[in-house]
């Protein structure tokens, strides 16, 4: 259990006490900083600690906010401030300097009797001074209406409590449980009514995880519906698809609801979305075969395609997110147009977010066929990628920045280069000079792609591809990764393997090939997605043995190219289901591992402050 330290002399009629108890902390008074110091000293270590002004007047949700959140060691609201085992040094350091400064004593007393006074300010807050100044990350959440204050004097009170009546407090925690940014449909079609179901989960003790693992659970029979094949599984598997969206919704806005962050539920999150999305397209591709139609290349094709969109998400915000003399005129344009609202939700539609992608694709699901699913579906990502690309691409060309060695060592991360392009980049010198870089990458994905797919199966040609892909690989991340473009080579590589892959799978031209080549690709982009949650969560990449294990993604390009040189289409679809089986279990033990003993701290997006 938390501890919550009172400091002061109570107040009467004040429901401080009862507040802190709701929010789950053992309370203890304190009349003064000896007092509050022999106290905290006296908590175990393990355990949360808050100092709380005896004044204190203001929302039970601003408290919740400022002592109760996971993610943050340290954090303050006016009147109040908590650390977490990990900061409780920092803060008994604090409280030391201000009972010091205090002489052991409360700087007033009553005139009679001799009894401790209130100081006029708050020992609270002076701690929270005190942390600042010793370069602690004090959090102060965004508290909008909501009051917090620490009033000096009967008037002052009164207002405070009549600020506080006059703002719904579960209003207001209910609204910032919705992401403050988020698509049209998300939105307008699934906030209004899934905060509610927070709401009701959070009641019932349901947790984060639970929400989501049902979300996932869920869009695994959507995809079963659709493997039926049938006009009656299209239409179930379109309505799953969006009840799993709405749980989906639902568990982020009751991880913000109720304050339940966790290490294990961003990454169950994040990549149980991929796994949803991406299980939904093979459930599609078995009811079109069922059905006579086989689209397996065009659900691959999604995959990869989506894949890419993710990965120059990715690399753009990594390259650029503390990249100093930041400006573009680009971006300023964009600001601009931010102002107009209705250019806002058309901006936010048309680069196909996850709301209205999954909408699209259940509505097709249930009323066309998976093959016309899929050209609209690969329609709308390819516009939605080019529009996107295009404008993070004029940013970086007309913006003047200075890109960091950390923004470099994340780009060189993303990119996922195994053993070979290591050793060969130890003879590549200082590498290219500026735009060269991502044109390279570009040239040589391109030639190991065009090399897979424009020749019958089986030719020495697609090897050959992969060779000069190789080559151009490590020339590409020789020097660290700052150029103005260089957020590009990321995604280069991810198509240039993906495509590959799929070129000479599609070429084998035998039942189960490309089947077989979706489940490696899949197995490969988990490796690439968890990369990216590691990266985000400031838990660094993926370990170096793992890289080297599974090869790099251009080892296996080259191990892909030279399988298909070798083997005979039959043996190639089973080296395929082979490799894709063995790098899954690899990567999926160890990036099980990793999130549930790791202490990296959760990634969530905040709602929308009141």
């Amino acid at each position: 259990m938390s501890t919550a330290i009172v400091t002061g002399q109570p107040v009467p009629g004040s429901s401080l006490e009862n507040d802190l108890r709701s929010l789950g902390f053992d309370v203890r008074v304190a009349a003064d900083a000896a007092e509050t110091e022999s106290l905290l000293a006296s908590v175990p270590a393990d355990r949360r600690v808050a100092l709380v002004d005896a004044r204190f007047v203001g929302h039970l949700h601003a408290l919740r906010l400022g002592l109760t959140d996971p993610r943050f060691p340290l954090a303050a609201v006016p009147g109040a401030v908590t650390a977490q085992p990990a900061a409780r040094q920092a803060l008994t350091r604090a409280v030391a300097r201000e009972t010091s400064a205090d002489g052991g004593t409360a700087t007033a007393r009553a005139a009679e009797g001799g009894a401790p006074a209130l100081a006029l300010d708050s020992l609270a807050d002076r701690v929270a001074g005190a942390l600042d100044a010793d370069g602690g990350a004090v959090h102060r959440p965004e508290l909008g209406s909501l009051v917090a204050t620490v009033p000096a004097d009967p008037q002052t009170r009164n207002e405070a409590r009549q600020a506080v009546a006059a703002v719904d407090d579960e209003a207001v925690r209910l609204k910032s449980a919705v992401k403050s940014r988020d698509g049209f449909f998300t939105t307008f079609l699934i906030s209004p009514y899934s905060r509610y179901i927070a709401r009701w989960c959070a009641r019932r003790g349901l947790t984060p995880n639970q929400v989501t693992t049902a979300s996932l659970l869920t869009a695994l029979i959507a995809a079963g519906c659709a493997a039926t094949g049938t006009r009656g599984g299209f239409v179930a598997a379109g309505v799953l698809l969006i009840a799993s969206f709405v749980l989906d919704c639902t568990d982020g806005q009751l991880a913000r609801y109720a304050l339940k962050y966790s290490t294990l539920g961003a990454w169950l999150d994040a990549t149980f979305d991929r796994a949803k999305e991406y299980a939904y397209y093979a459930g599609l591709a078995l009811g079109a075969a069922r059905g006579g139609d086989d689209v397996w290349a065009l659900a691959l094709g999604a995959m990869i395609l989506q894949t890419c969109r993710h990965v120059v998400d990715f690399s753009f915000n990594e390259a650029n997110h503390d990249a100093t003399a930041n400006t573009s005129p680009t971006a300023a344009l964009s600001d601009k147009l931010d102002s107009v609202g209705w250019t806002v939700w058309l901006r936010r539609m048309i680069v196909l977010p996850i709301g209205e992608r999954w909408a699209m694709i259940a509505v097709l699901t249930a009323v066309t066929t998976p093959r016309i699913t899929f050209y609209a579906l690969l329609a709308g990502c390819a516009f939605a990628a080019t529009y996107t690309t295009a404008g993070r691409v004029l940013r970086s060309v007309t913006r003047k920045a200075r890109r960091t060695d950390r923004a470099a060592q994340a780009l060189a991360d993303l990119a996922d280069s195994g053993p070979l392009a290591a050793s060969l980049r130890r003879v590549a010198g200082k590498g290219l000079p500026g735009l060269a870089v991502p044109a390279v990458a570009l040239l040589g994905g391109a030639a190991a792609v065009a090399c897979s797919a424009l020749t019958d199966f089986g030719g020495p040609l697609p090897v050959a591809g992969a060779v000069v892909y190789v080559l151009t690989s490590a020339l590409a991340v020789a020097r660290p990764l700052k150029g103005a473009l260089d957020w590009l080579v990321p995604p280069f590589f991810r198509a240039a393997e993906y495509g590959t892959v799929l070129a000479l799978a599609g070429k084998a031209g035998v039942n189960g090939a490309l089947p077989a080549a979706f489940g490696l690709v899949a197995a490969v982009a988990y490796h690439h997605y968890d990369t990216v949650y590691r990266i985000r969560g400031d838990a660094g990449a993926s370990p170096a043995w793992l890289v080297r294990v599974i090869g790099g993604h251009e080892g296996r390009t080259l191990l892909v190219a030279v399988l298909a040189a070798v083997l005979t289409a039959a043996q190639f679809k089973v080296a395929l289901t082979v490799l894709a089986v063995a790098v899954a279990l690899v990567v999926l033990v160890e990036s099980i591992r990793f999130w549930v003993s790791a202490g990296a701290p959760a990634v969530h997006d905040e709602g929308e402050p009141a």
